[in-house]
């Protein structure tokens, strides 16, 4: 007979309360990745138009940087947006795609507070009027440097802009970054 005797290995059995947290951590994670920051209101939905031409217009939606080099710095560009149509547009929220975006509203000389991408710092709420007829600005900043070596080649960002009458407005631009 040998010293050594074999003995069977006990079966690893995982406690029920373990279960319980895992499916309920995995509940929670993915009502995080579903929820959209945007949707979050505090107060009722605005009104909007489904059909008919846009009130709220960009004289361009899309812009190309073009290669541009990590080591320079920021780079920004500003995209005129006006109210085409007969009745007052009041832009309520406006953000970014990413954190190395940022924009601000520049109406009649004055600049609304900077905004970002949704989740990463304070979002502010604009309540900005454009009459019809009236135009302003959206200034858009972009940071080549935020993503670091992961941030080189070729960037999408969208800039979104919300009114209370209708669908809301993208603005977007392309960039390609070298170090």
């Amino acid at each position: 007979m040998s010293k050594h005797s074999a003995v069977a290995p006990r079966p690893f059995v995982i406690p029920k309360a373990m279960i319980a947290a895992g499916v309920a951590a995995l509940i929670v994670g993915a009502a995080i990745i579903v929820a959209k920051p945007d949707q979050v209101q505090s107060s009722p939905a605005p009104r909007v138009e489904a059909q008919g031409p846009r009130m709220l217009q960009a004289k361009e939606t899309n812009f190309d940087f073009g290669t541009i080099s990590m080591a320079a710095g920021n780079v920004s560009h500003r995209y005129w947006i006006r109210n085409n149509g007969d009745q007052p547009v009041t832009v309520s929220k406006m953000y970014t795609s990413c954190m190395c975006t940022t924009a601000t509203l520049i109406k009649g000389g004055r600049k609304s507070p900077t905004v970002g991408m949704p989740g990463h710092g304070f979002m502010p709420t604009l309540n900005e009027t454009l009459a019809p007829g009236e135009a302003a600005m959206v200034e858009v900043v972009f940071d080549p440097a935020a993503h670091g070596p992961a941030g080189i080649g070729r960037t999408e960002r969208l800039v979104t802009i919300r009114t209370d009458r209708e669908r809301p407005l993208e603005l977007s631009f392309v960039v390609n970054v070298k170090p």
